[in-house]
Formats: structure tokens, C-alpha cells, sequence
């Protein structure tokens, strides 16, 4: 092989690469429209980054078959990594439906959060049975005891339309959402 015909092949590699692309569909969580909002008495909240178990942490958007096994639907990924999707979606969503002010970790500000919420998701799954589930604890933990600490267990079914990944992000959405209202609630006490 000459060096010229090496050149070329390994020029051409990357327009090769390109035309056999990944052509699955991306999926975003999308923040679905509130208009409660919970007066909470700390001003500032840091989302601790969830921790997701390992089906539910791969890019492929998974579906529970009749017999409990777990499949990933064809052509439909999550469109960014999941566990950072999931700590933003919760971040989001509470700064959305609090008086405080939210952000992911790390803290950004010079000044201190007033609480942390550290979420531990056990299941995140789309069932056969046409329920998404969402279940696990989170804490809440206050340095300066502005709120009263607390590990708080959750279990959030969310129906599906479907058995498209447009559903499962949906319900996915709308779930993270109903734990984002616990949240504040349980903040409110």
C-alpha cells in the first residue's frame, strides 16, 4: 500500500463513519407546565446529582416486557446523559414550583445553600402494565437547620399514553414533576 492510498483511505474514513450514523431518535425531559407554586422558608436549594440505578442510566430508553424483563426501544435514546438530565429536570422543576432559588451541583453561588436534596432513584421504569414508576428516597439535608432534615421515601405512578419513547419521556417528565411538588411540600413544614 503506498502512502498516498493510506492518505486517502484514512481520509475517507470519517465521511464513511458519518453516512453509517447513529439514526435513533433523541429524547428530551421536558419541564410540563405548573402553576402551583409552595412558599418555602430558605431561599436557596442545591440538587445534589441523582443517582440512578444502571438500566435506567444508559442512553437506550428502556420498556418492561409482560414477563419483567427489560428492553431498550428500537431506535429512541435519551437525548443527554440521563442522570445529569434527571438532577437538572429536579433542579428546574423545584426552582419552578419554590420561592427558592435552585441550581444542580456543584453549588454556583458564593453564598451558601441553605438545604441540599440528595435523591436516590431505586425504579425508573416504563411497566408492561401501562405505568411509569418512579421510587426511591431522597433527604433533605439543612447545615444551619433552616428546615427540619429528613429521608423521605417516594413512590410516583405516572400512566403512560403509549409504548413510544415520546410516552416514556413524558411520564418520565410529568413524574419528576409530581416528586419536585413532594419535595416542596415537605420543605414547606
Amino acid at each position: 500500500m503506498t502512502a498516498l492510498f493510506r492518505a486517502c483511505l484514512f481520509a475517507a474514513l470519517p465521511l464513511s463513519l458519518v453516512a453509517c450514523g447513529e439514526t435513533a431518535g433523541r429524547y428530551m425531559l421536558d419541564t410540563p407546565a405548573t402553576q402551583q407554586r409552595t412558599r418555602v422558608p430558605v431561599s436557596r436549594i442545591e440538587v445534589r446529582d441523582v443517582t440512578l440505578p444502571d438500566y435506567a442510566s444508559a442512553s437506550e430508553i428502556m420498556l418492561q416486557s409482560e414477563d419483567g424483563a427489560l428492553f431498550p426501544l428500537k431506535g429512541a435514546i435519551w437525548a443527554d446523559d440521563p442522570m445529569r438530565a434527571v438532577t437538572l429536570a429536579l433542579a428546574r422543576n423545584l426552582d419552578t414550583v419554590t420561592t427558592a432559588t435552585v441550581a444542580g451541583e456543584p453549588w454556583p453561588l458564593d453564598a451558601y445553600p441553605d438545604v441540599r436534596i440528595d435523591t436516590r432513584i431505586e425504579r425508573m421504569v416504563a411497566r408492561a402494565d401501562g405505568q411509569f414508576e418512579l421510587s426511591g428516597q431522597y433527604s433533605i439535608a439543612a447545615p444551619d437547620q433552616a428546615v427540619r432534615e429528613s429521608i423521605n421515601r417516594f413512590q410516583i405512578l405516572q400512566p403512560l399514553s403509549g409504548n413510544t419513547p415520546v410516552a416514556v419521556a413524558q411520564a418520565t417528565s410529568a413524574a419528576l414533576l409530581t416528586l419536585s411538588q413532594q419535595i416542596a411540600a415537605r420543605l414547606r413544614r
